[in-house]
């Protein structure tokens, strides 16, 4: 355990800020799974829809570095090119 009071403090800062992430991680694999379950109803133009959220979604976690913007534009390409195909 930490020994001086500034690491303490560091301890509690690192254990709020992992649990906030860890939502914001959620939020991302949630909307993401949004668009997926849209893509494998059928409709196009609702699966068009929830993509325009969840690419929101997506980025403003990206700028926020909660997760790696190659990341956050790898899983709006292949959202964008799934919706792109769907006949």
């Amino acid at each position: 355990m930490a020994n001086t009071k500034q690491a303490r403090k560091r301890v509690r800062q690192n254990l709020a800020a992992s649990q906030h992430n860890k939502s914001l991680r959620s939020r991302v694999r949630s909307a993401v799974k949004s668009v997926r379950k849209a893509i494998a109803a059928g409709d196009k133009q609702a699966a068009a829809e929830v993509l325009r959220k969840a690419s929101g979604t997506i980025d403003k976690i990206a700028d926020k570095n909660i997760i790696h913007k190659n990341t956050a534009a790898r899983n709006k390409s292949r959202l964008s090119a799934a919706v792109k195909s769907m006949a």
